[in-house]
């Protein structure tokens, strides 16, 4: 098995051993997800060989025992949730600047043959459809941010010792931001895949699973595929 499945594998079961620590209150599961939120954030590097990586390995270990020590074992677990979110946000927002393509229309683009053209409705829907994913995911992130900073026992404002001036408890946190979060996405994402294949019956694919396996094929952000892109505008 590769490494991207094994990375992929593993960053998908990261949230649900979090979500199981927290809401079961195991100090044991707790560090146990710090310590594979680490695999998954080193693990790419490690696999290349990258010195700085290496070197990484005991600081990352001595940052983990201090946390141990102080009895905040759980504060690494705030930060994917707020990150993820947020830099998806700007990876979609950035392409909604003035003389840029809307992320989702270069999609749309670079699915399609070289010789054929966006219909006008589909290149409206795309920018609508990256507003959206960039409000949404956002707002996910300064909610996940906020519910981070008023958790208690052990949230980032307690850690830190200021009483939050109101309180979730840990367990709400981990259920929005471990749960919650990819249910609303995978809702937006499957609800716009399905008005879209009403909205537009003439689309490049056969399916959900065609589309994915197109999509998973495209790297709008390499140069390679934005000079395909400016070729077919």
């Amino acid at each position: 098995m590769r490494w991207k499945t094994i990375s992929l594998l593993l960053a998908m079961a990261y949230p649900i051993l979090t979500h199981f620590a927290i809401a079961s209150g195991s100090a044991s599961l707790t560090i146990a997800s710090v310590i594979l939120l680490a695999v998954v954030v080193l693990g790419p590097g490690l696999i290349r060989g990258s010195w700085v990586v290496w070197l990484a390995i005991p600081l990352v270990m001595g940052l983990i025992l201090l946390l141990i020590y102080l009895d905040l074992p759980s504060l690494p677990l705030y930060g994917p949730p707020v990150l993820i979110t947020g830099f998806t946000a700007w990876l979609f927002g950035r392409t909604l600047a003035p003389g840029s393509t809307p992320l989702i229309e270069q999609f749309a683009r670079l699915m399609r043959p070289p010789d054929q053209e966006l219909e006008p409705a589909i290149v409206v829907h795309a920018r609508r459809v990256t507003v959206v994913w960039t409000v949404l995911l956002a707002t996910l992130s300064v909610l996940n941010l906020l519910l981070a900073m008023v958790a208690v026992p052990a949230g980032i404002l307690v850690s830190v010792g200021i009483h939050p001036p109101f309180q979730v408890t840990q367990t709400v946190w981990s259920l929005f931001a471990n749960v919650l979060n990819y249910v609303i996405l995978v809702g937006l994402f499957v609800g716009e895949y399905a008005y879209r294949r009403f909205r537009f019956p003439n689309l490049p694919y056969t399916g959900m699973v065609d589309f994915l396996r197109r999509a998973a094929n495209l790297r709008p952000w390499n140069p390679s595929e934005q000079r395909r892109l400016s070729d077919r505008r």
